[in-house]
């Protein structure tokens, strides 16, 4: 197949791990008979440097002409002001909001070598194999009002957390479709004791459960569900909630593997290009030390392979080199080791060919 690829290395670290990734998708090319078209663009603070905006207009279009995107990661220390008009993360909210990803998935699995790495006890880690789906273009990040200001000598801030019921169902009805390719189970996560936003929210995941009656339904408030990533991971299938609840969740989950810069995602929408990054963020106290680990954005070109290119064969493959190249002992300083970032890259490659 042919496809065109746009790669936006965004800040910190992201420009190592992307062209990690890249040369991975050129192996896979290589061995596959493929061919990937490869253009890159500004997203994030380098944008804001050189733009005066995390996103423009010319990129967001090139996104939108692509066959998928891969991004590294946006933000750092120097554009670090939340009094800031310009901040690199509104580039990522408009890129999701352009290119119409409403899901973001990621998948969390432990690898039996890695169990050491998490800080918790290995006993709790075993069978962990988990897909979050978090929805991610409603919720907090997006509701208006959203505004600061000064009313009768006070200061307030104002975030809107609201939700219409067709957000709702295409992010619960893919959760279903997903959970019956695994062990069939989905627990749905919310607040619905307190917000009116998560009433709505279980009452639409419960109907639409109803056409799904080979998976099991289970309905966790989300302090639970924080609770029980911890206590139990395991018993965790497919999880799916709102885009605040799942931010957060994610990054809790993250640290199950032994490292967030483990872990994949895909963000997929109805049509049009998918979004594929590592959840790592830019990490700029390790930028250009060449000692960033590359595996999250590297099982995030799996997961491109997979969900936009249908090519299962090549993305199980990358799956399974990342999985010996971990077996074989190889690792970057955040797992204990004191590899470099192309050593990781260099030994991943090496397995597949």
């Amino acid at each position: 197949m042919e496809a065109n690829i746009v790669i936006l290395p965004g800040d910190g670290i992201g420009p190592e791990v992307t062209t990690e990734a890249s040369r991975v998708l050129n192996a896979i090319a290589a061995q596959y008979g493929h061919t990937f078209h490869f253009s890159q663009h500004l997203l994030g603070g380098c944008s804001i440097d050189q733009h005066g905006t995390a996103l423009t207009e010319a990129t967001l279009n090139a996104c939108k002409q692509a066959d998928a995107v891969l991004l590294g990661a946006v933000g750092g220390p120097k554009w670090d002001n939340p009094n800031a008009k310009v901040r690199p993360e509104q580039g990522l909210l408009r890129l999701r909001k352009g290119l119409g990803v409403f899901a973001n998935l990621r998948p969390v699995k432990v690898h039996p070598d890695l169990r050491s790495a998490s800080p918790l006890k290995e006993e709790k880690l075993k069978g962990v194999d988990l897909l979050v789906v978090r929805e991610l273009t409603g919720g907090l990040y997006f509701g208006t009002p959203k505004e600061r200001g000064i009313r009768d000598g006070v200061e307030y801030g104002i975030d809107t957390l609201e939700y219409k019921d067709f957000e709702i169902k295409r992010v619960v009805d893919l959760a279903f479709r997903l959970a019956q390719k695994r062990n069939k189970k989905v627990a749905s996560v919310d607040k619905a004791n307190v917000l009116e936003s998560s009433r709505l929210w279980r009452q639409i995941t419960t109907k639409v459960g109803e056409n799904y009656p080979d998976v099991t339904l289970e309905h966790v408030l989300v302090d639970t569900a924080a609770m029980r990533l911890i206590s139990s991971p395991a018993n965790f299938d497919v999880m799916v909630t709102e885009n605040m609840f799942g931010d957060i969740l994610t990054d809790e989950a993250s640290v199950l593997s032994g490292s967030m810069g483990m872990l994949p995602s895909a963000s997929l929408g109805e049509s049009g290009p998918g979004l594929y990054e590592p959840i790592h963020g830019s990490a700029p106290d390790i930028a250009g030390k060449g000692i960033a680990n590359p595996l999250g954005a590297i099982l995030s070109v799996a997961l491109m392979l997979r969900y936009s290119f249908q090519l299962e064969n090549e993305a199980a493959a990358i799956e399974k080199a990342v999985d010996q190249t971990i077996s074989s002992g190889y690792r970057t300083t955040d797992l204990g080791g004191d590899l470099g970032t192309r050593v990781i890259t260099d030994q991943v490659i090496s397995v597949l060919s």
